[in-house]
């Protein structure tokens, strides 16, 4: 399967300390897309700008897709912009995607039998792929993952020998998540400000 798709099902399969974050989890999705499109040579980086190439049919429907977006005029679309463009609900995209292909399955509440709720992945081999690259903690997949607060951040040196275009869309994606996570606080503390207002503190 894809770095993507691997990455929805670590992030659906995993447990965390915190909740992810959908808008944290699209951004990193986007920039795996990036990184799969790079290893099947649809794409190239010029620095930090995403140079099209040709066209070749992946097999999977949303790197297809995710393909035919690029922007193919000079000067290009930086790695950031990408992002932000692509990522946008692209979480909500990706468990479509799996649940359409039955990927996911789903459990009756006990105490209400008409609600159902989302439980895991389904055993499949799209899951076992997931699961084998992330127990052998492949350092591209696990710092996605850890982007999005799944995980710590991996030891220094634990992308020594990954290509450079690579590191550029993972330390892409992790400004990516910071500037959205200070975006929330900001409005957190805006929320609570107002709040205060109301309440006449």
């Amino acid at each position: 399967m894809t770095t993507s798709t691997d990455l929805m099902i670590v992030a659906m399969d995993m447990r965390s300390a915190r909740p992810v974050e959908p808008g944290d989890l699209s951004l990193a999705l986007a920039g795996a897309e990036v990184i799969d499109l790079i290893g099947k040579e649809a794409v190239a980086l010029r620095g930090d700008r995403i140079v099209p190439g040709l066209l070749p049919a992946t097999g999977n429907d949303l790197l297809d897709e995710a393909a035919a977006t690029c922007v193919r005029e000079e000067p290009y679309e930086q790695v950031e912009e990408w992002l932000w463009r692509r990522g946008r609900g692209l979480s909500r995209t990706y468990l479509a995607a799996l649940e359409r292909d039955g990927e996911v399955t789903w459990q009756r509440r006990r105490w209400n039998p008409l609600r159902v709720t989302r439980t895991a992945p389904a055993d499949s081999p799209v899951r076992r792929g997931a699961t084998e690259r992330w127990e052998a903690r492949e350092p591209v997949l696990t710092t996605l993952a850890a982007a999005v607060g799944i995980v710590d951040q991996p030891a220094d040196g634990a992308l020594d020998g990954t290509d450079e275009p690579v590191v550029t869309v993972l330390a892409a994606v992790h400004d990516a998540v910071m500037e959205l996570d200070a975006v929330r606080q900001r409005r957190a503390i805006e929320d609570a400000a107002f709040d205060n207002v109301w309440r006449g503190e």
